[in-house]
């Protein structure tokens, strides 16, 4: 049985999963277009700045058969976050996307600080410089609810990691001395969101981040899959705390079309494969070598089994990488 043949659905992060940046993500496509017509499929993602319509056309343009609809975003879960909030004006520090969401939830719109916002929403957009940033601070100093879409501090482009919404959010925590509500990943509200838009219960959720993909998924109640195509490396999962583990460790999405290898118990410890690692008193060693991918499998279910924080061992370096 395939892996994702487990589930009723699939939710998918965007960036560094589908894609990084503005090229795909290789086998991502592939394997999508498999599963077309076959389970709902949603597109779930920290990212506020575009509107489902916009991201929709950017995986369209990758050759992928998708609605509006499936991309649920943390803009839409704010938004409705947002009415639980207030009901009256909003200053948006975002782009198109998280503006168009409030809109169509509602809400009246202000520019300034000047207007007495009732409340703030802010979401990344690459637009958001200083000015935007200082309205977003002397709203809230003046009173108003502050709400974020999410805390991604970093995002994967094709150039590289760049800074995210999280750094911007903490340009105004420097200026207003608090934090605001988060929507997006890690919330379950998110997940709650897609759910609902997509009359699934059982998904298996895939992203690269355990900070907000595994976290988010782990606290929704739902399995999920780190891959290694965007910003997670082997040290971030061997290192994840408890409620930050993925049940699955793939290469990349391609996986969910295959059976999945799970670990198996030995006296001392646990082998993937070719791979075999065992916990020495405080020492997790490689006792057989294999793949990156079997050795992580391997490493990470000797560390997550072994009752000891990651801090409290010694763990062999060729069982990840950085």
């Amino acid at each position: 049985m395939r892996l994702i043949d487990n589930y009723d659905g699939l939710l998918l992060d965007l960036d560094g999963v589908v894609y990084r940046g503005s090229e795909a993500i290789p086998g991502a496509i592939e394997t999508i277009n498999k599963l077309q017509g076959k389970m709902p499929i949603g597109y779930v993602t920290n990212n506020a700045s575009r509107t489902q319509q916009q991201i929709a056309a950017q995986l369209s343009g990758y050759g992928i058969d998708v609605q509006p609809e499936q991309v649920i975003s943390s803009a839409m879960a704010a938004a409705e976050m947002l009415k639980e909030m207030t009901s009256g004006k909003v200053l948006v520090i975002g782009g198109d996307g998280l503006r168009q969401a409030v809109i169509d939830q509602g809400f009246s719109l202000v520019e300034t600080s000047d207007d007495n916002p009732d409340a703030v929403i802010q979401g990344f957009s690459p637009e958001v410089g200083w000015k935007q940033l200082a309205e977003a601070s002397y709203a809230i100093n003046n009173g108003a609810k502050w709400l974020a879409t999410n805390q991604d501090w970093t995002i994967p482009l094709e150039k590289g990691i760049a800074p995210g919404n999280g750094t911007l959010v903490s340009v105004v925590h420097t200026a207003v001395g608090k934090l605001p509500d988060f929507a997006g990943k890690p919330s379950r509200k998110i997940f709650d969101t897609a759910k609902a838009q997509l009359g699934i219960s059982n998904p298996l959720v895939i992203g690269d981040r355990v900070d907000t993909d595994i976290l988010g998924a782990n606290n929704a109640g739902l399995d999920s899959a780190l891959v290694f195509t965007g910003v997670a490396r082997g040290k971030d999962a061997i290192s994840a705390n408890k409620e930050s583990r993925p049940r699955y460790l793939l290469e990349s999405v391609s996986e969910i079309l295959e059976k999945y290898p799970e670990p198996k118990k030995t006296k001392y410890g646990y082998k993937s494969g070719l791979a075999k690692a065992e916990l020495l008193a405080d020492k997790v060693r490689v006792i057989n070598s294999g793949s990156r991918i079997e050795l992580l499998r391997a490493g990470c279910s000797v560390v997550w089994n072994s009752g000891v924080a990651i801090y409290g061992l010694d763990v062999q370096k060729d069982l990840y990488w950085e």
